[in-house]
């Protein structure tokens, strides 16, 4: 080790509590990005178990395969295990006691399906041969026959078929029971007879849908009994998954014949891979976005440790360079502490990390648990790549954050760093103030701004600190905001556990039974709608959605009149619901009640997927303005004639949907109206195709459904599709997690980065205040001009922070705009609180820092070398 050097390590020693304010700023900012890397990491590893936990395991389905295909598939390299699975069909379940399911569904595994795929047995074993099965608990309960282990089942599986105007259609899992006023319209083609042992009672497969008709049993396939002219599906589990796996599927199934390939996009997009270019984009310049704020924030962390001090460190560089140091030597010196500093930092930071992120989990798993009803925890996921990630930026930035500090030492003059003339500026015009501010604000404010001008270096160090602390919170509270935004316009908008319609014609003792349902125990929200069918509306071209503009553009005949043929859901809620709903889309409630005209709120703005852009969307349904009125026509299904209905007047606008009301498509419009205006429309009328539906949340949504069953009549039909809205919530709510606390940790470190800059820029003015005292500043002065120095701090911060902030969470709207395209809003709510939050926190990191000064002995301030 050379002098220069082992002089560095001395005056670290010397000015220990500067080395500890150092040392402690680059392990926060270490710390930080080992907490943002690990927990991404930690967040797609949990959703991927998740996923794997709920429908298995695979990342390519062959359908339809035969003997010779299915050996080209083992062999392919990149096949890691192949998962034969095959749907056997439909047989019609004795005894069922759930109308809307009637079959039982045979679905068949090879050994490595029955392990990836998720089984949860409540007893007896799996299936090791085809003439062994595994019922679902769910059949047991609702069979009206006994089922238990050991017994023998006679099963005639077939397809379901309905006819319709396109001719034959096959159904599969996915469809629900076909039926029409309360008559199944479906048939079961028996095709093959076949008799099985029941060996094993599983729980409701998670992946099964819960509208489908057919209760899941499974059954085992041998791969080594397939015979040339068998079908099955081969589902492929990869050796690496990385995005050429979409370009080999699909060219592997061109060589070999194979008609279908699917890719598990739900578990491949956990992985980071997709074979949507747009999504693609979005996610690259979504993480170079974020990855440059928390890197620019952690430079300016560390920076000012570097920096802030160099004024006190220059007079030590001056005194090396009077010995005969030269440039490089005082350049290397710096570069020098920075190692020091940062051999010292690294380890410990990726080591707080990791542990705060392990208490983090510790405390929330839990909560997450209890709340979501997920079944895998949140785990630290540590990867070599994460270690490595973590330490190269962390030393990117410690190297970017000594670069000018190190550049400037190596141009100090001996005689410059002795007088500290480069430091500090005296000369009238570089601390001229405007005789307004000592107007204004009196000695100590003009005093508080000289000071400023005086230590620039130390004063734009702060101001950059502020700057940077007020773009993290703005870019990540803005980036939290529309990820969450961006997640609910990818979902489906199922809002609501359970669905009990009546599609035939209603009475009043049906209605009143059905609305009867929502004061069952566990039952925790509910909302009772009527909607008329088949109503349309002709809206003038001027006010229809872009997207239908530009068919109209080149197809002129769809109009008519001048006006565009709009499908209306014209939906009436009850008075609770919707009093409530008035209020969120603000309007008064007692307009939707009058019966004179009637009035009704337009949900004009709706998500939409447009596939041909590969984005989601949110658009404006139709361009409408409150009081103008839309004619409502009825389409007469016997007839085929249209008939004037009645109209409505727009009482308001919104984009809210209530619970149970899903997302018109463009050219559809829902309208919500009052039950007066409702049973005014339909009594007029004579209208015949009402549905009327209850849509529930329940704490329990499988003993609410079972209780609903043993209440309702034969042609009511209920729905269950928790599970559906459950793993949305569980997507938001997992992401909530994860972003909230990326806030949390990013306020956290704003807050100590201003601490730092300004407790250590008031340290090492201790001489300064020192002089000032001696010269006869009072105590009430200097308190003033601290206030003032704090609210110039502020004031010049934000005037450079915000327009900043509002550049990157533009170019973090433009990111999210390659897959989804809504209008990009300033969040002000945000902007004020930051406002108010940088005078809060600037004045109480001065008044906390000029406390400690003024305890100070002005003479033993005076003499001070070092802090």
């Amino acid at each position: 080790m050379n002098i220069v050097n082992k002089l560095t390590i001395r005056h670290l020693k010397q000015n220990k509590r500067r080395t500890l304010v150092t040392i402690i700023g680059v392990i926060i900012s270490v710390a930080i990005i080992m907490a943002v890397t690990t927990l991404g990491i930690s967040f797609l590893d949990l959703m991927k178990r998740q996923t794997i936990a709920n429908e298995g395991e695979w990342h390519v389905l062959y359908k339809d395969v035969n003997k010779e295909q299915l050996e080209a598939i083992k062999s392919d390299e990149d096949s890691k295990k192949v998962i034969l699975t095959k749907d056997l069909g439909y047989a019609y379940l004795a005894g069922s006691q759930n109308e809307n399911k009637p079959y039982l569904f045979i679905k068949a595994y090879n050994s490595e399906g029955l392990q990836n795929f998720p089984i949860e047995l409540s007893r007896g074993k799996l299936p090791k041969a085809e003439n062994e099965v595994v019922l679902s608990e769910e059949i047991v309960n609702n069979a009206r026959v006994e089922y238990k282990l050991g017994d023998q089942i006679k099963l005639q599986a077939g397809e379901r078929q309905i006819t319709n105007q396109e001719g034959l259609l096959v159904l599969s899992q996915t469809d629900p029971l076909q039926t029409e006023n309360g008559k199944i319209i479906e048939t079961l083609e028996e095709k093959k007879t076949e008799n099985y042992t029941v060996v094993g009672i599983m729980k409701r497969p998670e992946w099964e849908p819960t509208w489908s008709p057919g209760y899941t049993i499974i059954t085992y396939i041998e791969d080594s009994k397939i015979g040339a002219e068998d079908k099955t599906d081969a589902a492929v589990i990869l050796k690496k998954v990385n995005r050429s796996l979409y370009a080999h599927g699909e060219e592997f199934a061109e060589n070999n014949k194979i008609n279908k390939v699917y890719f598990n996009n739900n578990l491949l997009r956990y992985y980071g891979v997709t074979n949507n270019d747009n999504l693609n984009a979005t996610l690259f310049s979504l993480s170079a976005v974020i990855m440059t704020v928390i890197i620019v924030g952690s430079v300016s962390l560390i920076y000012n440790a570097f920096a802030i001090s160099v004024s006190e460190r220059s007079r030590h560089l001056g005194m090396l360079s009077s010995v005969g140091a030269t440039k490089r030597q005082k350049r290397n010196s710096v570069f020098f502490e920075g190692f020091v500093i940062g051999v010292i930092s690294i380890p410990i930071g990726i080591l707080g990390g990791l542990a705060g992120l392990s208490i983090t989990f510790l405390f929330i798993n839990s909560i997450i648990q209890g709340a979501l009803g997920v079944t895998q925890k949140l785990e630290v996921t540590l990867t070599p790549m994460t270690i490595f990630i973590a330490c190269g930026v962390s030393i990117l930035t410690i190297f970017i954050s000594t670069y000018i500090p190190a550049i400037r030492a190596s141009k100090i003059s001996a005689i410059d760093a002795i007088r500290q003339t480069s430091d500090v500026k005296l000369t009238g015009k570089a601390v001229k103030t405007s005789k307004l501010i000592r107007k204004l604000f009196g000695f100590e404010a003009e005093i508080g701004l000289k000071n400023l001008k005086r230590n620039k270096r130390r004063y734009k160090a702060t101001v950059f600190s502020l700057i940077i602390s007020i773009v993290l919170f703005l870019a990540v509270s803005f980036f939290t905001d529309h990820l969450k935004k961006s997640l609910v316009l990818s979902q489906d908008g199922i809002n609501y556990d359970l669905q009990v319609s009546l599609n035939s014609k209603e009475s009043a003792d049906d209605v009143k039974l059905i609305q009867s349902f929502a004061n069952l125990d566990n039952v925790t929200e509910s909302n009772f709608t009527r909607k008329i069918r088949n109503v349309n509306s002709w809206i003038e071209e001027t006010s229809i959605t872009d997207i239908l503009k530009d068919s109209v553009k080149n197809d002129k005949s769809i109009l008519k009149d001048g006006k565009y043929p709009y499908y209306i859901n014209l939906i009436s809620l009850d008075e609770e619901n919707l009093r409530s709903y008035a209020q969120t889309a603000g309007v008064e409630y007692e307009k939707l009640l009058n019966q004179d005209q009637f009035a009704a709120i337009v949900i004009d703005t709706i998500p939409y997927e447009d596939n041909e852009a590969e984005k989601f969307v949110e658009m404006k349904a139709v361009y409408k303005e409150i009081g103008d009125v839309i004619e409502l026509n009825y389409m007469d299904t016997l007839t085929g004639k249209e008939e004037y209905l009645n109209q409505v007047v727009v009482a308001g606008l919104t984009g809210q949907h209530p619970m149970g009301v899903m997302p018109a498509g463009p050219g559809g419009l829902n309208l919500i109206v009052s039950e007066d205006v409702m049973e005014k429309i339909v009594g007029e009328n004579n209208v015949m195709d009402i549905q009327t539906a209850l849509f529930l949340k329940s704490s329990d949504p499988m003993e609410t459904q079972e209780k609903i069953e043993e209440l309702k009549e034969s042609y009511m039909y209920v729905f269950n599709i928790y599970l559906g809205r459950q793993q949305e919530e569980q997507t938001i709510m997992i992401m909530s997690v994860f972003t909230y606390g990326f806030i949390v940790l990013i306020t956290a470190i704003s807050i100590a980065n201003i601490f730092n800059t300004i407790s250590t820029s008031i340290s090492l003015r201790k001489r300064e205040f020192a002089m000032l005292k001696s010269v006869g500043m009072t105590p009430k002065g200097f308190n003033k001009m601290i206030n003032y120095e704090s609210i110039f701090y502020g004031i010049k911060s934000l005037l450079y922070g915000l327009p900043i902030s509002v550049v990157v969470m533009y170019l973090i709207h433009q990111s999210l705009m390659n897959s989804f395209s809504f209008k990009f809003t300033l969040p002000w709510i945000d902007i004020i609180f930051v406002i108010a939050a940088v005078f809060i926190i600037v004045g109480a990191a001065m008044l906390y820092s000029s406390a400690k000064v003024k305890r100070e002995n002005i003479i033993d301030a005076l003499k001070q070398e070092s802090i």
